[in-house]
């Protein structure tokens, strides 16, 4: 196995407990919740202050820093070869289906998988560093310009998915908390509309954004190989420069009570565009604070969270499916109660990481998802346990 990148698992860790604190508003509310704090009428104050702050901080911005960092894995991958590298996008892609049908509808692996299986090409092929860059940039724009156009020729009543009736709602409830055909046949549906949006519009910005994160790693960035000084100083410009972008575009969609043209287009357009400048921020702080933080046992153990990733992405789900759907918590909580949450997860994270990575070299997922590619590409496959 080749030597593991340790600031690179740290900004790895810190993407999967990131990701949380918008998915647990996807476990334990409505999925209508996510995007639009006014689901169910006017929210009350702490709802949407909640909401706000956590748009201006989180929305997106895990999801695309975990994007970036895939694509540079995928550029780690190139020497394992073209056999390799489609088992095991493929086998990621299944896994997603699995866990996207049979427990929970916000899955990402599929559309992780699925994207990577059609630009891990690109990757291969960039005669440069920059081209690299520059088409990843590229393709993120498109897909903000799909989205607004998607704006202009959007009805104007969203209907159930954006201002569900009690109907909905209670049905919703109904089949979280009943399981089994019924929930599969709901997620199956779920799955086709997040399939459509990924094919449509988002797959470009997840595209464009594993293609930076490639080239990232081929100049060096991801390896840490820069110094410190333009780390913080890539950090100290983009990370204001993304707020100056996605404050007003989140105050402007408040004050139109989150109507689903503005809210869900025409402002969700320059929070996608702040959401990537503040990824890159994010990983450019990881990597600047990285000779203190690597004195700091908690970011060791972060890093510990890093190498166990898809493991501890899929336990986020077992847990949040267990105590909001099998307990019926759902919809017991507002949005600031479930972020009080989110530190109990993660806590069972750490403490199931650390256990395991005691005796193993791999998480379990990671240790069968090597050994299945290895089968899969007809290649032998090194113990990583």
């Amino acid at each position: 196995m080749r030597p593991r990148i340790a600031t690179l698992d740290f900004a790895r860790g810190i993407a999967i407990f990131g990701i949380l604190l918008l998915n647990i508003s996807s476990f334990g509310l409505p999925k209508a919740a996510y995007l639009n704090p006014a689901y169910a009428g006017q929210p009350s104050g702490v709802d949407a202050w909640t909401w706000a702050v956590l748009d201006v901080l989180a929305q997106g911005k895990f999801l695309m820093m975990f994007a970036m960092l895939f694509g540079a894995g995928l550029h780690l991958l190139l020497p394992r070869g073209k056999a390799w590298i489609q088992s095991r996008l493929s086998l990621l892609l299944l896994c997603g289906l699995i866990h996207a049908v049979f427990f929970w509808d916000g899955d990402i692996l599929l559309s992780y998988g699925l994207i990577g299986l059609v630009f891990w090409r690109l990757v291969r092929e960039a005669k440069s560093n920059q081209t690299l860059f520059r088409t990843g940039v590229m393709l993120y724009l498109m897909g903000v310009a799909i989205l607004l156009m998607l704006g202009l020729i959007s009805k104007p009543d969203p209907g159930s998915f954006w201002n569900p009736g009690y109907a909905e709602l209670q049905y919703e409830q109904f089949w979280r908390f009943k399981g089994g055909i019924e929930a599969i046949n709901n997620r199956l549906d779920l799955l086709s509309s997040s399939l459509i949006s990924v094919a449509v519009q988002y797959g470009w910005e997840l595209g464009g954004a594993m293609l930076m994160g490639a080239s990232l790693m081929r100049s060096g960035w991801l390896k840490g190989q820069f110094n410190v000084r333009h780390y913080l100083g890539v950090a100290a410009v983009l990370l204001p420069l993304s707020w100056i972008i996605q404050i007003p575009a989140v105050a402007i969609a408040w004050h139109t009570g989150w109507d689903y043209r503005w809210s869900g287009f025409y402002l969700q357009a320059p929070r996608e565009i702040g959401a990537l400048m503040q990824a890159m921020g994010y990983l450019a702080l990881c990597y600047g604070c990285w000779p203190w933080l690597v004195k700091q046992r908690w970011a060791l153990w972060m890093s510990q969270v890093g190498r166990m990733a898809l493991t501890n992405y899929l336990l986020q789900t077992l847990i949040c499916d267990f105590f909001f759907n099998t307990l019926h918590f759902y919809q017991h909580f507002n949005r600031l109660q479930l972020l009080a949450l989110v530190p109990a997860v993660w806590l069972i994270n750490l403490t199931v990481t650390l256990c395991w990575l005691h005796y193993f070299r791999q998480g379990p997922m990671e240790w069968l998802w090597r050994q299945l590619t290895a089968k899969a590409a007809g290649e032998p496959a090194n113990s990583g346990r």
